[in-house]
């Protein structure tokens, strides 16, 4: 049966065009000799400014949220690292009452894996736990603190009041602020924090709030523009090899059910990964969440249950001899799905660690399964209890997979123990699903509706409890707001269960939701906000 077979009724979903069609197939940028010793000058002149700003010192700390802000910290992780140990050890001698140095510590320390008690804010607080009036004529202070407050984990009750207490007065204030360099970072942090930003995305905002800001460093700033320069033509290049392959595979026409968002996919990973030394594992990663995509949209906006059968039976098999027994529209999909783990495998074998791309298969198997699970439901017309369903919705959000796929492709020793315990859910990788479960159930609520997918979350719980649309979000709101503490917990405590690199992936994973599904599903009407993240991300480059 062909795609465009008239003789079903297809719920055909209609998603928007490819925006960006083959554009980046013109993009073969080269990295000049001069750019790269420009960086590697600029770079040794950071390093030795950060290595010889006295430690602990107001100066140091600035110098290191400038230099993550700015994007270039991966430069630089040793001297970070040394400098953020010993901020940590001598914390206990840091007797200091200006909010915004002891606010910025604590981020920086919380940042970098150690756990800082949030009592050290309790000084700036009255008798009945409130914060001082007099701190609100401090926009630099209340700012700094309400960044800090985002790295709270459940129950810190001081980092709850702190948040609510500088979110209040920052809203009333930021319109009135004459600092317009100051203006536009409060907004933007009002939008969403530090904690929450994308790398890239935050790099290219602070660069031009930096620039401003008449306390700049100008040696930083200049270093900061070239570095951006030179990782955006990387990745292009990157971008221009993926865009190959996926005109090759020509499924704009062989699946035009499915949304074409081949460089919204790899915006994505960019975001969980942006380094030189991943670029292997984006572009694998990319092609795995692509495939994701349409085998989703295959399940959710195209096929009926009797394929659905066979599509998933074959995938929990993995064995193309059989790949006659699926209808003739799948088996593209199919044949490209095999051969992606294929190249991975073949790749991985020449550095002896193909062994990795087995909880690759087994994460995207389980993906399907859950897909299946929700195709069954629908078939049946079952509207699962709350428990039933996010036990399977944890899964099918897609973040379990890609977490545990995220390291395949990486230079990084990871060892099994690693990866079985990625394979089993931990607390991270929940709320981290449940991050995303929840915020894209509530944007995608009213549509899913109308278009008769399977309950979502919101139905399911307004039909167990009999509770109102509202109350439902609520919940669920709740819901994300406890997964971002849980991530900040495991992120805490070193020496953490896993390497720090592997629990950054995750926090990633939900920057990535944070900034896509805030008020609008971003990945599947991609024409908006994201388009633009896109553009200054990776067409437009850094003017210098």
């Amino acid at each position: 049966m062909d795609v465009s077979s008239p003789n079903k009724c297809r719920p055909l979903a209609n998603y928007h065009p490819s925006v960006w069609g083959y554009h980046f197939l013109s993009y073969t940028p080269e990295i000049t000799n001069q750019e790269k010793v420009e960086v590697d000058e600029y770079k040794e002149t950071i390093r030795k400014m950060l290595v010889e700003a006295p430690e602990g010192s107001q100066q140091k700390l600035v110098l290191i949220d400038a230099t993550q802000r700015l994007g270039v910290a991966y430069h630089f992780v040793n001297e970070i690292e040394t400098s953020i140990q010993n901020i940590f050890d001598a914390s206990q001698q840091n007797i200091d009452d200006n909010l915004y140095v002891v606010s910025l510590r604590f981020r920086l320390v919380r940042q970098q894996g150690y756990y800082m008690s949030s009592d050290v804010f309790k000084q700036f607080t009255n008798q009945d736990g409130k914060f001082k009036e007099t701190l609100t004529n401090d926009v630099q202070g209340l700012l700094s603190l309400y960044e800090a407050s985002n790295l709270r984990v459940r129950d810190e009750e001081i980092l709850e009041e702190a948040l609510t207490f500088t979110t209040t007065h920052l809203e009333s204030i930021v319109s009135n602020l004459s600092n317009n360099s100051l203006k536009v970072e409060v907004t933007e942090a009002l939008k969403q924090p530090i904690r929450k930003t994308l790398p890239r995305v935050g790099a290219r905002k602070y660069i031009s709030i930096y620039e401003n800001n008449d306390a700049h460093n100008h040696l930083l700033l200049k270093f900061a523009k070239l570095d951006f320069n030179v990782l955006q033509k990387l990745h292009q290049r990157e971008l221009n090899e993926l865009t190959r392959w996926w005109k090759d595979l020509d499924f704009a026409n062989k699946t035009p059910y499915a949304r074409d968002r081949l460089v919204e996919c790899y915006f994505w990973i960019l975001g969980v990964y942006f380094e030189p030394k991943y670029s292997h594992a984006r572009k694998m990663m990319t092609k795995v969440l692509k495939m994701a995509s349409i085998i989703d949209d295959t399940f959710d906006a195209y096929a009926t249950y009797d394929e659905l059968v066979p599509f998933n039976d074959i995938i929990q098999r993995w064995d193309i001899g059989v790949i006659d027994s699926l209808p003739p529209y799948m088996r593209p999909v199919y044949q490209a799905l095999v051969d992606v783990y294929n190249e991975m495998e073949q790749l991985l074998a020449k550095e002896g660690k193909s062994d990795r791309v087995y909880y690759a298969k087994y994460e995207m198997k389980k993906l399907v399964r859950a897909y299946f699970k929700e195709a069954q439901w629908l078939d049946a017309h079952y509207i699962p209890k709350c428990e039933e369903h996010m036990k399977n919705a944890l899964v099918s959000c897609g973040y379990m997979m890609a977490a545990t796929t995220s390291l395949i492709g990486i230079d990084e020793f990871i060892s099994t123990q690693t990866f079985e315990w990625i394979i089993n859910e931990p607390l991270i990788v929940r709320a981290a699903s449940i991050i995303n479960r929840g915020m894209d159930d509530i944007i995608g609520h009213e549509d899913e509706q109308q278009r008769g997918h399977v309950a979502s979350s919101i139905e399911c719980y307004m039909k167990e409890y009999g509770a109102s649309k509202h109350n439902a979000y609520t919940k669920y709101h709740k819901e994300v707001v406890n997964g971002w503490k849980d991530i900040n917990k495991e992120l805490l405590f070193r020496p953490t269960e896993v390497p720090m690199f592997v629990l950054e992936r995750v926090l990633y994973f939900a920057c990535v939701i944070d900034t896509l599904y805030k008020e609008e599903d971003g990945y599947t009407d991609s024409k908006g906000k994201l388009k633009n993240m896109i553009n200054s991300l990776l067409v437009e480059p850094v003017k210098i």
